[in-house]
C-alpha cells in the first residue's frame, strides 16, 4: 500500500469512529447550570504521620478542617509534601473530603490539591474533582482559592456552578 493510500483509510476510520460516537451522545437538552461564588473562614489541623520515610524533605500528612460561612462542613484528607533545599521552595498534593452544607446544599464532594512554592512565591490549584458531589451537590463544578492572613487566619474562596434542578 502507499503512503495515500494508508492515509485516506486512516481519515475515513477517523471520521466514522468520530460519526458513531456523536450518534451516540444524548439529544436532550442539557440542565440549565448556576455560576455561583461562595466564601467564609477554615480552622485546619495538620498532622504529621510517621511514614518511615528516610528522606527527611518528604512527609505525608492528615488534614482535618472545619469550614465556616457559605460552607459549612468538615474536611478530611491526606498530604504529600516535600521540601527541598532552598528555603522557601517544595510542593505539595493532597486529596480532601468535604462533607456539610454549600450555602443553600447539602452532600460532600472532594477537592484535589497541587501546590508549589518557588522561593517564597506560592501557587495554588484546588479543583473539585469530577462527579464527587453526592446529594444535593451532585454535578458540583469548580475551584478553590485558599488566603492566609499575616497573622496565619485561614479563609476560602470558591467558584462553582451546580446544575438547576
Amino acid at each position: 500500500m502507499n503512503v495515500l493510500r494508508v492515509a485516506t483509510i486512516s481519515t475515513l476510520t477517523l471520521i466514522l469512529i468520530l460519526n458513531v460516537f456523536a450518534q451516540t451522545q444524548p439529544t436532550t437538552p442539557k440542565e440549565a447550570i448556576k455560576s455561583m461564588h461562595a466564601s467564609g473562614p477554615f480552622d485546619v489541623k495538620v498532622t504529621a504521620q510517621d511514614d518511615n520515610s528516610s528522606d527527611p524533605l518528604l512527609n505525608r500528612m492528615t488534614l482535618d478542617k472545619q469550614y465556616h460561612g457559605d460552607l459549612e462542613a468538615t474536611g478530611i484528607g491526606q498530604m504529600l509534601t516535600a521540601g527541598t533545599e532552598v528555603k522557601g521552595s517544595g510542593a505539595y498534593v493532597a486529596i480532601e473530603k468535604v462533607t456539610g452544607r454549600l450555602k443553600d446544599h447539602s452532600g460532600s464532594f472532594v477537592l484535589q490539591h497541587s501546590g508549589t512554592m518557588n522561593q517564597n512565591v506560592p501557587q495554588l490549584t484546588i479543583t473539585v474533582v469530577p462527579d464527587s458531589g453526592t446529594g444535593q451537590l451532585k454535578g458540583l463544578t469548580g475551584k478553590m482559592n485558599i488566603n492566609i492572613a499575616a497573622d496565619g487566619k485561614h479563609s476560602y474562596e470558591i467558584d462553582y456552578t451546580l446544575p438547576d434542578n
